[in-house]
């Protein structure tokens, strides 16, 4: 009998609460700022164009080969416009086969690749999940707008990567004079 009556009171007490979950279509949760979508190619808005040059190495790298790719020269290089001598001419993601592990985000050397916050993209066909390069870098656009994001290598404590390279020991408060400072220990450093 007792059992019962703790029962009913854990009963009556959550009926009395305000209800966490969303009603789905309706109403959607916030994504988090660190959640990983469906990958999206970045645009460089600088100049143009997407940052992608169609390097392949993303491709090489995928685990479930879910993306294939095509490059062509660069009309803005010969303009003098961009710095990029290639750029991508066709890019695809089968989404249907990607298992968001981020792979190609890490290996990309150009900052043309970024996990989105895209995740409602369930189809009725089976192969209608390949995605395209325009819709891509539609996502990719969303989600720069979304975060105000910035390439990595723009990020570097507002520098920019010319003044990185160009850097020098004294500049670094970590290293001085050939020794490196590790938790209060001095360390020398092979030249």
């Amino acid at each position: 009998m007792l059992n019962s009556l703790k029962g009913l009171w854990v009963t009556f007490r959550t009926t009395l609460r305000r209800p966490i979950t969303a009603q789905y279509p309706n109403e959607h949760m916030p994504v988090q700022d660190r959640y990983m979508g469906f990958p999206a190619l970045t645009w460089d808005s600088g100049v143009g164009e997407p940052y992608c040059v169609a390097c392949m190495v993303c491709i090489r790298e995928c685990p479930t080969q879910c993306m294939s790719a095509t490059m062509m020269d660069n009309p803005n290089h010969a303009k003098g416009v961009s710095s990029r001598r290639k750029m991508v001419e066709s890019f695809e993601i089968n989404f249907t086969r990607c298992i968001i592990c981020g792979i190609c985000v890490d290996v990309c050397n150009f900052d043309a690749i970024e996990m989105s916050h895209e995740h409602e993209l369930s189809s009725y066909t089976r192969n209608q999940r390949r995605t395209p390069l325009p819709l891509l870098l539609e996502m990719g656009r969303r989600y720069q707008t979304e975060t105000n994001w910035q390439p990595p290598s723009k990020r570097i404590s507002g520098r920019t990567p010319v003044q990185v390279a160009n850097s020098t020991p004294s500049d670094n408060p970590q290293v001085s004079d050939g020794s490196v400072s590790s938790g209060g220990e001095e360390a020398e450093v092979a030249p």
